[in-house]
């Protein structure tokens, strides 16, 4: 009796980019013919029909293309923000908090210097306050972790909770009418302060720092010192101490970066997009970029890709649901499914398996 297993799997050795790519797109090809067959019997729908909604709810007028590109954008920032320390192993998983202490920067010179100094005065205190707070708040983690070794992952993420809930006392402070509980549009009436739309288009300004970013990013990644350092690092600590590199002093300047970055989608979303301030106005953007970074493998060209993916699968869903009076639910429903497939082949670009072959078909040969 042959007690070899079925099959057996095993990490692949190499696997060439043009596969990787066609697994990924055979992934997302699945899912979308997976959730068609889903939409159709569950709720009789023609799944054509249903990917035809999703695509004009996204790009069906100019006003709905910029709102979906100024999305991908802020997103797009918050995922480059995490990368560098991903990339080096260190688990940032408080972009969230980082993103909101940027807003609350911003939020407290627009209230408290808009129309008393300069427009563009204010803004540059924007910039300086939004990236130099969300930095600090970044870099508070790192300091333990490099001082003590603590656990980044579970300092960050409480960290968010702390961020969350000092924006909820400020707003309380500012709330406008008194006793709605939201501050409500700052500066409504004069614009004080507010980031210069760029070509009377408000949606330019993120779109555009989005894309400087991205750019400096990948630079910064594969071309200089500190972005070697930090890929060394992430392979080996020990290798990291052994060539000479001060690993602490990485990992608080690679966290104090992720911080900066942060504070950037803060400073955009308050001061440019919806100048205002609310504890949920990150809208868990900050735990959705960890996907975006990760499903990029690191690189800041592939995360706009991701990005947009995600964005479309956001907005798409959403714009089903109203249009075919759906809950929000089945729309959640398909967005699980095409992040599960998606998710999923990277268990194939990563191994392969290898199924028993037939001792008898081989002893008649």
């Amino acid at each position: 009796m042959n007690s070899e297993p079925l099959f057996h799997i095993s990490k692949r050795t190499q696997l060439s980019n043009s596969k990787k790519y066609l697994i990924r797109f055979s992934a997302i090809f699945l899912a979308l013919v997976f959730c068609g067959v889903i939409t159709l019997l569950v709720t009789g729908l023609n799944p054509i029909k249903v990917y035809g909604t999703m695509i004009s709810g996204c790009f069906g007028t100019a006003r709905k293309s910029w709102v979906v590109f100024q999305n991908l954008a802020v997103l797009l920032i918050i995922s480059l923000a995490v990368t560098p320390a991903f990339k080096m192993r260190c688990w940032n998983l408080g972009a969230e908090g980082q993103v909101l202490i940027g807003c609350l920067a911003s939020a407290t010179c627009m209230i408290l210097l808009g129309g008393k100094l300069p427009n563009w005065v204010v803004n540059i205190l924007m910039v300086i306050t939004s990236m130099l707070f969300a930095g600090i708040w970044a870099l508070i983690p790192a300091y333990f972790k490099a001082k003590w070794n603590t656990n980044e992952t579970l300092f960050t993420l409480m960290m968010n909770y702390v961020a969350t809930q000092l924006t909820a006392y400020f707003v309380i402070i500012w709330e406008n009418p008194k006793g709605s509980g939201k501050v409500g549009i700052i500066n409504q009436a004069t614009q004080a302060a507010w980031m210069p739309a760029l070509f009377n288009q408000k949606q330019l300004l993120p779109i555009v720092v989005a894309v400087v970013l991205t750019i400096l990013m990948y630079i910064y990644l594969n071309y200089t010192k500190q972005g070697y350092e930090i890929a060394v690092v992430g392979e080996s600590d020990r290798t990291a101490r052994y060539v000479g590199i001060d690993v602490k002093k990485v990992t608080l300047r690679t966290m104090f970066l992720s911080g900066l970055i942060c504070g950037i989608a803060g400073l955009l979303l308050t001061g440019s997009i919806n100048h205002t301030l609310s504890e949920t106005m990150v809208g868990g953007q900050g735990f959705t970029a960890v996907m975006v970074s990760w499903l990029a493998k690191f690189n800041p060209f592939t995360m706009v890709f991701a990005s947009l993916l995600l964005v479309f699968m956001s907005k798409g869903a959403t714009e089903i649901a109203t249009s075919f009076s759906l809950n929000d639910s089945f729309s959640d429903i398909l967005t699980g499914i095409i992040l599960l497939f998606i998710i999923g082949c990277e268990f194939f670009i990563n191994y392969k398996i290898s199924f028993r072959k037939n001792t008898r078909q081989e002893e008649n040969k």
